[in-house]
Parts: C-alpha cells; structure tokens; sequence
C-alpha cells in the first residue's frame, strides 16, 4: 500500500467507505468489500488479511452494539456457532499461506460472497432451531475460512440462518455481526502470533469504514449491494486470480 499516490488512497478510502456503509446495512463487517477494494489497488496479500480484520472489528462491533440495543440479538442462537468458530478462526489466523495460494483462496471467497448477493432474501418467522452439532460444525467452517482469509463469515452464515428459517432477518443480522466480530478478533489474534504487515494507513483505513458504517447502520440500503457489490467483487477476484 506504500505505493499508491495520494489520489489512489483517497479512492481506495471511498471504495471501503462505501462497502462498509453497503455491508453494515445488512449487519456484516464488510471484509470481503474490503478485500475487493485493497485487491483492485493492488495492495500486497501480506496487508491484506490483517487490515480487513481490523476494520471488520470496529464495523461489525458498531453494527452489533446497535442491534443488540435494539433487542434483536438471541444469544442462545449464536453461541453454538461461534464456539465451533472462535478456535479455528484463531487457527487460520496464525496460518501465513502463500501469497499466490492466499490470492486464489480469497477470489473464491470473494465469488461465493458475489454469488451469495444474487440470493433474493425474504423475510420469515423463525420456524426452527439447528442441531447443536450443526451450527457447531458450520461455525467451525466459518471461522477456519475467517481465520485463512480475513472475512468474517457473515455474508456465509446469515443466508444458512434465512433459509433454513432458523431465524428472521433482524435477528440474521444481529446474529452476523456478533458472529463476525468475534471471528476477526480470534483470527487477528492468530496472526499477531506470527509476523504481522501493519500498513501504516491502517488508522484512516478503519476511520473510512467507521464514516460508512454510521451510515449504512441508520439506512436500509439493501436494494443497492446486490448489483453495485456483486460487480466489484467479481472483477476483484479475476484480478487476483489472474494475479495469482
């Protein structure tokens, strides 16, 4: 990130501004708009996770602290998932893989988070609970995906809990956010036991998805991320895979 000029910073800084006002919305940190973004600018694989779990943490702990005052979160739905993730969230975290192998892993990540967005969401009553042993394995997943990539897991988590009607979509979202917050802080975690690349602009970087975070979390903009994410997120994972 050292390399961008001035100008491409700014851009860079509205990109993420933007994905987290668009993910917030919905109650998700906004890594994979994040990694899209730093991916597009060419920022290195070495920055990447750690800066995307950092402003993963302080979107998803806002978006969470404002729905869980609104009375939206069910603890006793959450805590199954997050104890299979929390662990191997922090697993993947100390994981370095390779810079052409991580490249590929996320431009995966990124084309399901895109594919994930085609999904017409509906909102229904909770008409089930999972089995203990489902959301445990499920969470487990999740926060080894977390934990290699620098996603939280949310934009995976919150469709399985709207169609399996484990859940309606305040709740997904309150759910999501909590879910995401404690995976990147497990996975940040993880990889601070390992050589880290802070990028300098980290402060800015996570102000910018502050400033879009207190925006999308007051503004129900749901009808714009499916088209204005999806194509970021697309042409971003055919450039790392391109990259790779």
């Amino acid at each position: 990130m050292e390399s961008l000029d001035p100008t491409l910073f700014l851009w860079l800084l509205t990109f993420i501004a933007a994905a987290a006002m668009l993910y917030s919305a919905v109650g998700h940190g906004g890594a994979s708009g994040y990694l899209a973004a730093m991916a597009l600018f060419g920022v290195s694989a070495a920055v990447m996770k750690p800066a995307a779990l950092a402003m993963n943490i302080a979107v998803a702990g806002l978006v969470f602290y404002r729905l869980w005052r609104a009375g939206y979160f069910d603890a006793r739905l959450f805590w199954p998932f997050a104890l299979g993730s929390i662990p191997l969230a922090f697993v993947g975290g100390a994981l370095t893989l390779p810079g052409g192998v991580y490249k590929i892993l996320v431009a995966v990540a990124l084309l399901i988070a895109a594919a994930r967005l085609l999904w017409k969401t509906q909102d229904h009553a909770a008409s089930s609970t999972p089995n203990i042993w489902v959301a445990l394995v499920s969470g487990a997943g999740l926060g080894l995906l977390s934990g290699l990539t620098g996603v939280g897991g949310g934009i995976f988590l919150s469709p399985l809990l709207l169609m399996l009607r484990w859940a309606n979509m305040r709740t997904t979202a309150a759910i999501s956010a909590a879910f995401i917050l404690v995976n990147s802080i497990a996975a940040l975690a993880g990889h601070s036991t390992v050589a880290v690349a802070w990028p300098a602009q980290l402060p800015l970087l996570m102000l910018a998805a502050l400033a879009g975070a207190l925006i999308g979390s007051e503004l129900a903009v749901r009808r714009l991320a499916p088209v204005t994410l999806r194509r970021v997120l697309v042409i971003a994972a055919v450039k790392m895979l391109m990259t790779a």
